[in-house]
């Protein structure tokens, strides 16, 4: 692979205007098609395989245009102090408002009379109007979401409070400048690595070239493949990061090659065979974690992890072809001032090899350390509970949270998420099912049955005493469904959450058992070792619990809350786990396979266990810090978000790269080699004669390049950064 990548580089940096031409083109395109694309309709949210989606199948086929997956909305009226709702002015304003919605839109399925449906509280200070669209949230025109707000606002000028809450308001996630703060970080940190502005700002241009791809590609097919929102936006974020990575490693190795003497076109291919050879492999994990996630059989989970892998392989293809092209264009300027005129520095003590003696000096009690640390952070997870969130862990100035303080107020809290309890049978088989769980504890309230026009199907509405996200709800659900007969299921958005939530769970084990499994055998090819692979999954397991429990203090008990804009805290999104071993795992790989490539290509060659982790750390640690420090800068940028589910995820990634770069591969992984010694490159020769050889670190490119014209002893140790 080493030598195919070779030839690529040298072939890049000389057709360098045809190469950069072809990307442009290619952003181009994109944005042309995404601009040109038809608006993505409302992402549906299915769970394929649970009661819930069987119940809303059921109403899709004997309810014919009742919408079952069509967006709601809920306007909330509450008068003012000293009146009731049923006085007669709030009630001509909410009956003219009942009338408005009704006429103010075609896309409008129902809207219900509040004095009519009961939906008045019981001091008479509380109502709400439950308005059903024919359509998704996202498939609403203006004019429709304008006839809701104007609702409102008129409403709201006769001295009636008044919000809206329901899936119909459902915008994309606002992420302010956290991105773009996080994108600053990263430039000041390539600026600082490399010393050069040039330098520093490749790696920057190119991400954002692949993002541009990448993000205007899944634009320009929402439509057809149902992306939504969230879609997008973590494809952008591991596309920033790796994309910011895989550049600043191939930047890094050409330099050196330049202040090793090379000729800039060699420089360049061999810093594409050697530094891309990782960069493949470590972009080849990455896509198998995010694809693997189409385990858990969840076509949202599915749809993103497929988008993030696509925007990896962007992000490796823009490292070892466009890289080595812009290379071509900035000549020596990559290079800082120093190393232009000849002053570089030798770096036999940089601060790198400092720490790894350090290390190497106490391996134990760095080991204890950083694995009692860790575990500490971990404590947490134990206490993991997963969810969805909803309008409850919505900004306090929202209306959508603003709404669901009302109605808990005025109903309790269980009105935010009723239960859609569909009937498969007879009007006997449904007041059956109505006394059944009107005598569950868990139950405020339970609604007559109504019946389909062939009378064969009835639906019942439970309002439970518990918000829709606690375990107190959950345990309805489950209740229901198991004191009920067959033809009688649980569904309505909180019971599917329930379900998908139960569905990740059970899909946890397996994935994470693919995950490791996987890395295992991808390092055993890497470094052709047992026991190095071993180590590794085993820190990337530890990081990854870590970060949960951090997780968990945040999001889950308070802890630091209000420093990271957490305003209700709650179950941790049912996601949350596996999506972070998926993502993990790759950038954990990555750090391991720049670090330790280097520390077992200075074994190969002669140098003693202890002599080839402290040359492993002098040439590769400040490039894997660098790398960390981007990513970490770039994924708490998405911490500002007003979306909880893209804060979490952006909080749990940052963590997560924080403690597997910083205390996993800087201080646990050399303090047990250090332990290990000669025994960490152990290999079975059985397993040694069976395992291929993929040539991550170039050694046979060395080969040819020694014995081809021109070759010299140096060729002999080439090695990657």
């Amino acid at each position: 692979m080493a030598s195919f990548l070779y030839r690529l580089g040298r072939l890049a940096f000389r057709r360098r205007r045809l190469v950069a031409l072809i990307w442009v083109a290619l952003l181009a395109l994109a944005g042309f098609g995404a601009a040109s694309a038809p608006a993505a309709t409302s992402s549906s949210f299915s769970v394929p395989g649970t009661e819930a989606q069987k119940a809303f199948d059921l109403l899709e086929e004997r309810f014919p245009g009742g919408s079952a997956d069509g967006a709601t909305a809920r306007v909330v009226f509450k008068a003012p102090s000293g009146k009731k709702m049923t006085d007669p002015g709030p009630k001509a304003e909410v009956t003219g408002a009942v009338a408005a919605l009704k006429s103010g839109s075609g896309q409008v399925a129902s809207v219900t009379d509040p004095y009519m449906a009961q939906a008045v509280s019981k001091d008479g200070s509380t109502a709400y109007v439950s308005v059903t669209y024919k359509v998704g949230s996202m498939e609403l025109t203006d004019d429709t979401l304008h006839a809701l707000k104007e609702t409102g606002e008129r409403a709201r000028s006769t001295g009636l409070t008044v919000e809206t809450g329901g899936d119909a308001l459902q915008a994309a996630p606002e992420t302010g400048a956290g991105e773009i703060i996080g994108v600053v970080i990263a430039g000041v940190v390539l600026a600082v690595t490399f010393g050069s502005l040039i330098a520093a700002g490749l790696p920057l241009l190119t991400a954002l070239v692949g993002v541009g791809i990448g993000i205007s590609t899944i634009t320009a097919l929402a439509a057809v493949f149902d992306l939504g929102t969230t879609t997008s936006t973590l494809a952008m974020m591991i596309g920033l990061a790796v994309g910011i990575d895989y550049a600043l490693f191939i930047v890094s190795r050409y330099r050196a090659e330049l202040t090793g003497g090379r000729e800039k076109e060699e420089a360049a291919g061999r810093a594409v065979g050697t530094a891309g050879s990782a960069v493949v492999f470590a972009g080849l994990t990455v896509v198998i974690a995010l694809v693997g996630l189409a385990v858990a059989d969840i076509p949202l989970l599915t749809k993103m992890g497929f988008a993030a892998a696509g925007t990896v392989v962007i992000a490796v293809l823009i490292a070892l072809t466009l890289i080595p092209a812009l290379l071509g264009f900035a000549g020596d300027r990559v290079l800082g001032r120093k190393a232009r005129h000849g002053k570089a520095v030798s770096d036999k003590t940089n601060v790198g090899a400092r720490w790894a003696r350090l290390v190497l000096r106490h391996p134990v009690a760095v080991l204890l350390v950083g694995v009692v640390g860790l575990g500490a952070i971990a404590v947490p997870a134990a206490s993991l509970e997963v969810g969805l969130p909803d309008d409850g862990s919505q900004p306090v100035s929202t209306t959508q949270r603003k709404a669901y303080d009302l109605l808990s107020d005025g109903f309790g809290p269980g009105f935010n998420g009723p239960l859609l309890v569909v009937v498969d049978g007879d009007r006997a088989e449904a007041d059956r099912a109505v006394e059944l769980m009107r005598n569950l504890d868990g139950a405020a309230a339970v609604t007559a049955p109504t019946f389909n026009k062939a009378g064969d199907t009835a639906t019942i509405t439970v309002i439970p005493k518990d918000r829709p996200s606690s375990l107190a709800t959950e345990d309805l659900v489950h209740e229901i469904r198991d004191k009920s007969s067959d033809n009688v299921y649980v569904t309505g958005a909180t019971a599917l959450n329930t379900d998908f939530s139960q569905k990740m769970s059970d899909a946890l084990l397996p994935y994470l058992a693919l995950v490791v499994g996987l890395a295992f055998l991808l390092l055993m090819v890497v470094f052709r070792s047992v026991l190095v692979p071993l180590k590794a999954a085993l820190g990337f397991l530890l990081s990854v619990v870590a970060a949960l429990g951090a997780v968990v203090a945040v999001f889950q008990w308070g802890w630091l809350g209000s420093l990271f804009g957490v305003e209700q805290t709650g179950p941790i999104m049912s996601m949350m786990p596996i999506f972070m071993i998926g993502v993990v795992f790759g950038l954990a790989m990555d750090y391991e396979v720049f670090l330790v490539t280097r520390m077992r290509e200075a074994f190969v060659h002669g140098q003693r266990p202890e002599e080839a982790i402290v040359t492993g750390f002098r040439h590769s640690a400040r490039v894997v810090i660098a790398a960390a420090v981007i990513m970490i800068a770039v994924f708490a940028g998405f911490i500002g978000s007003s979306e909880q589910m893209i804060k979490m995820i952006g909080f749990g990634l940052a963590i997560a790269v924080f403690f597997d770069a910083f205390i996993v591969r800087m201080a646990i992984v050399p303090a047990v080699l250090a332990l290990l010694g000669r025994r960490a490159w152990w290999l079975p020769r059985w397993l040694d004669r069976t395992l291929p050889n993929v040539d991550v670190e170039g050694e046979q490119l060395n080969k040819e390049l020694s014995q081809s014209p021109g070759g010299s002893d140096e060729d002999r140790k080439l090695i990657p950064v």
